[in-house]
């Protein structure tokens, strides 16, 4: 029986330095069949950069028209730049049976729960202790020590809401929680709820026993 199945937006979500980006990498590297929300934005498009690869750039006036005609299943302000997603490709995607990661905040993810909680799994990493969020911040070499202490100081205010999301790993081994998210992914395919001829499968199992 080949079952027909909804889509699941996944939103991983963590203080900086605690190990998202090195998950979703792992994810997609291991699992072809989920992709990354694309979202739209104001900002100038950089030199390699590739439209509707990384975002899709649109102008402040289409932004704008986009959100107030409820085109945007969230959307946040960024360094005077705006970021948003489209519900339409949202939901073509999640029609289709395709899956979905969400790299944002937890700002972006109450949005989403207003609007799609049915469709979403959420999970939250954090950290094993401040220390080591500290030395991973320094080991990637990309931030000054004022912005490295400044991810931290955003860290005690992004890890208050770990109590929003639907589970919460403590991303010790990377090995470990990549294996823990693709195990909350199989699980959350399996919803019954996402699965749409299961109705008419169980039926059909029925009509083989005959009338009760």
């Amino acid at each position: 029986m080949d079952f027909q199945r909804r889509g699941v937006m996944l939103v991983i979500a963590s203080p900086s330095g605690a190990g998202k980006s090195s998950i979703s990498r792992a994810l997609f590297g291991a699992d072809p069949h989920i992709g990354l929300s694309v979202s739209v934005t104001t900002r100038a498009r950089r030199t390699d950069e590739v439209d509707g690869k990384h975002y899709h750039f649109i102008d402040v006036p289409t932004f704008e028209r986009m959100r107030r005609d409820g085109e945007l299943l969230e959307s946040a302000e960024v360094h005077g730049n705006f970021y948003g997603t489209p519900r339409a490709m949202v939901e073509e995607q999640l029609a289709a049976g395709k899956d979905i990661l969400f790299d944002i905040d937890y700002q972006g993810t109450l949005q989403l729960y207003e609007k799609a909680r049915a469709d979403m799994v959420t999970v939250f990493i954090l950290p094993p202790s401040i220390k080591e969020l500290r030395a991973r911040l320094e080991r990637r070499a990309q931030d000054s020590v004022g912005t490295i202490d400044k991810r931290l100081f955003n860290a005690r205010t992004e890890m208050a809401h770990f109590g929003e999301y639907d589970y919460v790993i403590v991303n010790e081994d990377l090995e470990v929680s990549v294996a823990r998210v693709r195990s909350i992914l199989a699980a959350a395919r399996l919803d019954r709820r996402r699965q749409l001829n299961l109705d008419s499968f169980v039926k059909g199992l029925q009509s083989q026993i005959g009338p009760a």
